[in-house]
C-alpha cells in the first residue's frame, strides 16, 4: 500500500500494477525516489551519514543474531536503527545490498592489515575472525539466499591473506609473478573448502589448531 501511495503522488504507474506490488517481497521492493528520502542537512559522505550507516549495519546484525535473514524486514531495521524506512532505501536498494556493503567494508578492512600477518595460520585466523565473532548471524546468512555473497567474502579474503603471505615469504627470492600467483591460489583454494566444510557443519570444529 505505501508503494501505491507513493506512486500516485509521483505520477507513476504503480497502480496498474497493484496486484503484482502487492505480492512483492519486501527485501525486493524498489528503491524510492531519491529527492523524497534526502535526510535534511546531510549527504552519504558527511559524518552523520556513516553514523546512520553504521547504526543499520549493526542494527542489522543484532537482528540476524536473533532470528533467520528471511524474517528480517526493512521495517524492523529502520525500528531498531531508529530511522525512518526512507531513510534506509536512501543508503541501500534492499536488504541484499546492505548484505555487500558489510562484507565489502570487512574485507577492505581486512585487506588493509592483510601484509602485517606473518604466518598464513594468523592471517587465515583473521580471515575467519568475522564468523567466529558473528557466529549466529552468519550461520543465518549461511542458510539465507545471501550465501554466494558470504561464500565470494571469504574466497576473497582468504585469496587476499594467501597472496600477501607468500608475497612476504617471496621476499629476496628469484621467483616469477606467475609462480607466486599460482601458489597463493593453491592454498588459499585449500583454505576455502576447509572453511565451506565449517560453515556446512555449523561451526562446530574448533579450527583454532590452524
Amino acid at each position: 500500500p505505501h508503494l501505491l501511495e507513493w506512486g500516485a503522488s509521483g505520477g507513476s504507474q504503480w497502480t496498474e500494477n497493484a496486484g503484482k506490488l502487492a505480492n512483492f517481497p519486501e527485501k525486493c521492493y524498489p528503491m524510492p525516489r531519491e529527492e523524497e528520502n534526502r535526510p535534511q542537512a546531510e549527504t552519504r559522505r558527511s559524518p552523520m551519514a556513516q553514523r546512520t550507516k553504521n547504526a543499520i549495519r549493526q542494527s542489522f546484525m543484532e537482528l540476524l543474531a536473533e532470528r533467520p535473514f528471511d524474517k528480517i524486514t526493512i521495517g524492523d531495521i529502520a525500528q531498531r536503527s531508529e530511522i525512518t524506512r526512507n531513510a534506509f532505501y536512501y543508503y541501500y536498494q534492499d536488504i541484499y545490498a546492505l548484505v555487500e556493503d558489510i562484507f565489502a567494508l570487512e574485507l577492505e578492512q581486512f585487506t588493509q592489515k592483510a601484509a602485517a600477518y606473518t604466518s598464513w595460520q594468523d592471517a587465515f585466523r583473521a580471515a575467519i575472525a568475522f564468523a567466529l565473532d558473528n557466529r549466529r548471524a552468519v550461520l543465518h546468512i549461511y542458510h539465507s539466499s545471501s550465501r554466494e555473497t558470504l561464500e565470494r567474502y571469504y574466497r576473497q579474503t582468504i585469496l587476499s591473506a594467501m597472496t600477501d603471505f607468500v608475497h612476504m615469504m617471496a621476499q629476496g627470492l628469484d621467483v616469477p609473478e606467475g609462480k607466486i600467483t599460482a601458489l597463493s591460489r593453491f592454498y588459499a583454494a585449500a583454505l576455502e573448502g576447509l572453511t565451506s566444510q565449517w560453515l556446512r557443519d555449523g561451526m562446530t570444529e574448533d579450527l583454532a589448531p590452524f
